[in-house]
């Protein structure tokens, strides 16, 4: 069965119910488009989501595919990115334990070590069991919150990491190894590119401000409503590291699966309520 959707999805910590009234009405925009999307996953009952995040492991030239058989997180109010629960005494908080698709992650991993690609496995505490449970970012957290909490469907998960440092082509290669491995797989699947944009567009914000934060995410939104997400791949290296993206490389998977799949995208909003610029995009299959 082909993977039968998938979706470019924000991680901002303030997305999530931990906020003050104030920024849950500065990210109202993304909030509210996060759950379409959350209604048109659940819509297609997905019994395994992928998720390529940029917040888990950074391994140094090398994709990560997580093969624990568990992954849990929290987020909680004040801090920003993952925090232990055991931390989160006499704060708001949201926590998320997932079950993980182990088979389809070894798959995963063996067919794009196949292809030559320079991926490596990942687990964490013990082989299997229980205590097998690698530590949920906010990069996962975030938007499964929406997608599994918020809808209460029980699909198990799939947690891959990207390099920045391998050539982009290489992450898009490996998207479409892993449209190959769904389309081969009986399960329904669903993929999710965690991504924020340009973190540079506050003079505020920890990288400062550069026009190249505009220029950056004008060109992702351009490359989402013009049915070509592989333009944003032809982005010059000086423009991404004054804008400071952290989404061009999961993006980069993404495009890999639009092209081996031929799905069209929607983009459903975009907005800069804080020093990053949020997208929430749908793709999906010709008559979906």
């Amino acid at each position: 069965m082909p993977l039968v959707f998938a979706c470019i999805a924000p991680h901002g910590h303030l997305i999530p119910p931990l906020s003050s009234k104030a920024d849950l009405r500065r990210f109202r925009v993304t909030r509210e488009a996060m759950r379409r999307l959350a209604r048109d996953i659940a819509a297609v009952r997905p019994q395994t989501i992928v998720v390529a995040t940029p917040h888990n492991l950074r391994l140094l030239g090398t994709i990560g595919v997580v093969t624990a058989a568990n992954s849990s997180g929290a987020l909680v109010s004040g801090a920003h990115g993952f925090a232990l629960t055991r931390l989160a005494r006499g704060r708001r908080r949201v926590q998320l334990h997932a079950r993980c698709d182990v088979p389809f992650a070894k798959t995963l991993l063996a067919t794009a070590a196949a292809r030559g690609l320079p991926v490596v496995g990942a687990n964490y505490g013990t082989a299997d069991g229980p205590v097998s449970d690698m530590p949920m970012d906010w990069g996962a957290l975030v938007p499964l919150w929406f997608f599994l909490k918020e809808t209460k469907l029980s699909a198990r998960v799939v947690l891959v990491t990207p390099s920045r440092e391998l050539p982009l082509r290489q992450n898009v290669q490996f998207g479409e190894v892993l449209a190959g491995v769904a389309e081969r797989d009986h399960r329904r699947i669903v993929f999710v590119a965690s991504a924020d944009h340009a973190h540079a567009h506050k003079k505020s914000g920890p990288y400062g401000f550069s026009a190249a934060a505009g220029e950056y995410d004008a060109a992702m939104v351009r490359a989402i409503t013009g049915g070509r997400l592989d333009a944003v791949l032809r982005l010059g290296p000086r423009l991404i590291e004054r804008a400071k993206p952290d989404s061009l490389w999961q993006v980069a998977m993404l495009a890999g699966i639009v092209e081996r799949l031929g799905l069209r995208g929607e983009l459903y909003s975009y907005e800069v309520p804080a020093y990053y610029g949020m997208i929430c995009a749908a793709y999906k299959g010709e008559g979906s």
